[in-house]
């Protein structure tokens, strides 16, 4: 018994991993374990919605589906009734209309959710860099407002011109004072 529970049936030794131990009462499904499982990716997907959408909003897309319509009603109305294919109600057209609209509306919201997932993104950032710019306008307010405050308190160039004129006036006054004073 040097073997109990480490048998895979038929597949050689070695320990059972918990996911096969679980699934013991259920048959497996070999095609599981030959070919790996690949999720679709969501980027690469999103990225053909959005081109099919972007696509499917042209002039150009409105053309073409008015002329293949157009080409499908007259071949079957106007060619020989053995060469219709679809015939008068055109239940083959509007299958293929109904299999194109079914396609088209889901591929067109999920080129929406991801624009107004970008739009959210972009807003956020816009919010941020204005928060950012309104933080710095105040700063730089309040810097003015002080420097403006500092700067009353410097002498200015006239202020300067007239502390000196009556310095020196004040100084030649002595010295008239002095010349008339008899010796």
């Amino acid at each position: 018994m040097a073997g109990a529970g480490r048998h895979r049936t038929g597949r050689g030794s070695g320990p059972m991993t918990e996911r096969e131990r679980a699934r013991l009462d259920q048959p497996r499904d070999l095609r599981r374990t030959l070919r790996p499982r690949r999720d679709p990716d969501p980027e690469r997907f999103g990225r053909f919605a959005e081109g099919a959408a972007r696509f499917l909003g042209t002039a150009t897309f409105i053309a073409w589906m008015t002329m293949f319509i157009a080409a499908w009603l007259a071949w079957n109305i106007v060619a020989p009734p053995s060469w219709r294919f679809d015939p008068y109600p055109f239940i083959f057209l509007t299958l293929m209309l109904s299999l194109q609209a079914s396609y088209a509306a889901p591929l067109i919201l999920l080129a929406q959710n991801r624009q107004e997932a970008r739009d959210r993104i972009t807003a956020e950032q816009d919010r941020d860099a204005a928060s950012r710019a309104h933080a710095d306008m105040e700063f730089l307010t309040r810097e003015v407002a002080s420097l403006r405050l500092s700067l009353g308190e410097v002498a200015t160039r006239d202020f300067l011109r007239g502390e000196l004129r009556s310095l020196v006036a004040e100084m030649k006054e002595p010295a008239d004072d002095t010349s008339d004073a008899p010796h």
